[in-house]
């Protein structure tokens, strides 16, 4: 009996979608979409537009990718695509970037979970592989999703190099956001362009603490995306409040959180950059608006609730942990402060992430007028061991 099968599995991953994301989007069970891919049933025609959308094909390439082939049993398997195309660029093919795809997607997944300096060595590995092939692949459709993942893995790159180094290697997370920009313009893909824009600005606003700076390359970045990418766009608009609460001005900021929190509930399942903003996002960044604009209430209440949320994303836990804790000092409840910063030194344990560890840092410093309290000098200790093994 031969076995079926057909190119929409390749396509999926090549998007970064799993069969659960893409059920979710297309509103069907798991098991709908591994039936599609299996080539045992095709997907409905009125599903099918909106399926073209989120694997963002045209009709006519849907219904490439739908074309079954059959297999026979005991036949020779296909070698590795990527194989052939490391020693000949100009051979690799879609299957072969949608592997690329995978295994960047793989390592990126692991961003928010393990430290970002044991990803580095792969990430790097990954990147040189992705852009020898660019390099060498020939014009058209492969070369186009090659640049973009070339553009993709240069992001991430940057933010690993970045967070490792503790947010203080500016130069080199810059460097490789601005080839990831360049990329992204000759792709003429504004929501590529946008993410790495507004990954700079990061390395503004956190890094060198230039507001202005920030606040320019959120607004760019909240334009870049305005009409690609609601998801994007409404991202870039929270830090645009971030930077507005930095430089004290609460009705800017107020107004640039009204116009994020729009743009994000526009967002759908065919926006490319869906994936990077979680239900957390807004209470997370309106946290430290309120934190910088000095109305510790209200961020206490909003960083509470978010790091409830918050449990499988441990870096960014320990962000809101940390905030959260600047929330009770500056509120002098000191027992609530230890009880936040023990927690975020939990999560910098297994995580050591850079934004995390440079904020508890900060709340120690704040704890020192209660320094010869017990608890808080239980919990300078236990940083005092963070900061050795950092």
């Amino acid at each position: 009996m031969a076995h079926h099968h057909n190119g929409l599995a390749a396509r999926r991953r090549m998007v970064g979608l799993t069969q659960e994301a893409l059920a979710e989007r297309a509103q069907v069970d798991r098991s709908t979409v591994a039936r599609w891919e299996s080539g045992r049933t095709a997907p409905q025609p009125w599903m099918r537009p909106r399926l073209a959308r989120l694997l963002r094909v045209d009709a006519q390439r849907l219904e490439e990718l739908l074309s079954v082939t059959a297999q026979l049993p005991g036949s020779a398997q296909p070698k590795d695509p990527l194989t052939y195309a490391m020693t000949d660029p100009g051979r690799v093919d879609l299957s072969a970037v949608a592997a690329l795809r995978t295994d960047f997607d793989e390592c990126a997944q692991r961003y928010d979970r393990v430290p970002s300096a044991g990803l580095i060595a792969e990430a790097a590995a990954q990147l040189n592989r992705i852009a020898h092939l660019a390099a060498g692949a020939a014009r058209g459709r492969v070369q186009r999703d090659l640049h973009s993942l070339h553009a993709d893995a240069c992001t991430l790159m940057g933010q690993l190099v970045w967070d490792a180094s503790q947010r203080r290697d500016h130069t080199t997370a810059k460097t490789y956001y601005e080839q990831s920009t360049g990329l992204a313009r000759h792709l003429r893909d504004k929501t590529l362009e946008a993410h790495a824009l507004l990954r700079t600005c990061y390395v503004e606003l956190y890094g060198s603490r230039d507001a202005q700076a920030g606040l320019a390359l959120a607004e760019q970045a909240a334009d870049t995306a305005e009409h690609t990418s609601p998801a994007l766009s409404g991202l870039a608009l929270l830090h645009v409040a971030e930077a507005h609460a930095m430089l004290k001005s609460t009705s800017a900021c107020e107004r640039a959180l009204l116009q994020a929190e729009r743009r994000l509930d526009r967002t759908d399942g065919a926006d490319a950059a869906a994936e990077l903003v979680s239900p957390t996002q807004f209470g997370r960044l309106a946290g430290s608006c309120y934190l910088s604009l000095g109305d510790h209430q209200r961020a206490e209440s909003l960083l509470v609730s978010t790091a409830e949320k918050l449990r499988d994303r441990r870096k960014s836990r320990a962000i809101v942990l940390g905030n959260l804790t600047l929330a009770h000092i500056r509120q002098r409840d000191v027992d609530a402060a230890v009880a936040s910063l023990n927690e975020a030194i939990e999560e910098l344990e297994s995580t050591r992430g850079g934004g995390g560890l440079n904020i508890v840092f900060g709340a120690a410093r704040e704890l020192r007028p209660w320094r010869q309290e017990p608890l808080v000098a239980e919990v300078h200790d236990r940083l005092l061991g963070l900061m050795t093994a950092a």
